[in-house]
């Protein structure tokens, strides 16, 4: 019997570990994750609320981008801010201060220009973070979901997403994605470029939307493009971003591609939806908003981003890994069936 016992539990040892999303099973929207020193850290946004010890953006920590531990929150709250919304953290670590790029709007500060980028700094990578700069945009009453992005020749740039109400070119109104280099990590140089906006039929927000914003003016079609996530893979530049309403089955992930960091950015094969992460009908609604990262290996690249439970409630930490095709960028996802544990 007990050699029967060690045969059986040897078989259980040897069986390959599997996952299966969402890998953080509560609230987790627009997920970050960091990878420091061969220890993982994911920062969720918070809207208004508060984390059990009084801060901004959920914190988790993992060894292997599938247990997660939570670990509090991330961000200090700044003074003034009680009633504003705090969106999108995402975390560099650079000469020995990591910074936190995210946007607050609404309360007390900010209340009639919409979201406004901001820039917090610690010395650890579970902070906490001290708000220290604005990154004032001000042709724009609406920024939101900064990205940060160092070239190969080590310059720092900023890829967030904002809005635009006019039709040139043939753009369809919405919030559009641009780039502006980093003076330095807490200073835009003022010279940003458009990197992509809504010109297809999938990325509509809300048809016939009123905006408060610009003086309740109604947009026969709002559209959008967030989220945007820089890779640099065989000499070019990747954009990933999220597209249209992400609360219907049109939400997902795509990208636009340029030869250089400030483009021009073309999305040629954007037409028909998301080719990057999209629904999955009956299992899996609005994936998105994601962030790359490395397996525990250091060569395996994954997906981390968002996806709404059943009853949408709750959009949930999920992972899949990302690869790269003759036809470009492509998840392996998303999935909801048991995977192989990252490498």
């Amino acid at each position: 019997m007990a050699a029967l016992a060690l045969a059986s539990q040897a078989t259980a040892c040897s069986k390959p570990r599997t996952y299966t999303n969402p890998v953080y099973a509560a609230q987790f929207p627009d997920p970050f994750v960091l990878r420091h020193e061969g220890r993982y850290y994911a920062f969720g946004t918070t809207g208004k609320a508060r984390t059990n010890d009084g801060r901004i953006f959920t914190l988790l920590t993992s060894d292997n981008l599938v247990d997660w531990q939570a670990a509090g929150g991330a961000l200090t709250p700044p003074a003034g801010a009680e009633d504003a919304d705090f969106w999108a953290p995402e975390v560099v670590f650079h000469q020995g201060t990591f910074y936190m790029y995210y946007s607050m709007g609404g309360g007390a500060i900010g209340a009639t220009v919409g979201h406004r980028l901001h820039v917090a700094t610690s010395k650890k990578p579970e902070g906490p973070y001290t708000q220290v700069a604005l990154l004032d945009v001000p042709a724009s009453k609406f920024t939101i979901d900064a990205h940060p992005f160092q070239d190969t020749d080590g310059q720092w740039y900023l890829f967030y997403a904002r809005d635009f109400i006019d039709t040139d070119n043939n753009y369809r109104p919405g919030t559009g994605l641009v780039v502006d280099r980093l003076l330095n990590m807490t200073r835009l140089a003022g010279e940003s470029r458009t990197v992509m906006r809504a010109r297809h039929d999938w990325t509509v927000f809300e048809k016939n939307r009123t905006m408060p914003l610009y003086d309740n003016k109604t947009f026969a079609e709002w559209h959008t493009l967030e989220g945007p996530f820089i890779r640099k893979h065989a000499g070019k530049y990747y954009c990933f971003y999220s597209g249209a309403n992400f609360l219907t089955p049109r939400y997902g992930v795509d990208y636009c591609v340029a030869d250089s960091i400030l483009g021009p950015y073309s999305d040629v094969g954007a037409e028909q939806g998301p080719r990057v992460l999209a629904a999955v009908a009956g299992h899996v609604r609005g994936p998105g908003h994601h962030s790359h990262v490395l397996s525990p290996d250091g060569r395996t690249e994954y997906l981390v981003y968002h996806a709404w439970n059943k009853a949408m409630t709750e959009r949930q930490l999920c992972i899949d890994k990302l690869a790269w095709t003759a036809d470009g960028p492509r998840c392996e996802g998303p999935t909801y069936l048991p995977q192989p544990m990252p490498a």
